[in-house]
């Protein structure tokens, strides 16, 4: 199975929370099926668009936020 792009992913992630939003839950047989979690998947996204944009230079600045040093 070969790896998937991160705006490969993204893409999927998006059309998911698309679908979700549109209605992905029912009942049967006296039980809830929710077919995706919607907060996974915007947190999800988050993750995929920084990772994107870390990647194609988009990201805005940088600052490196290393360990400080004990006094």
């Amino acid at each position: 199975m070969a790896v998937k792009t991160t705006l490969s992913q993204l893409e999927e992630v998006q059309t998911a929370i698309s679908q979700v939003m549109s209605g992905q839950s029912g009942s049967w047989d006296g039980k809830q099926l929710t077919m995706a979690d919607l907060n996974s998947l915007t947190n999800r996204e988050d993750m995929l668009l920084a990772k994107y944009k870390a990647e194609n230079g988009t990201g805005g600045i940088i600052i490196n936020q290393g360990i400080r040093k004990r006094d």
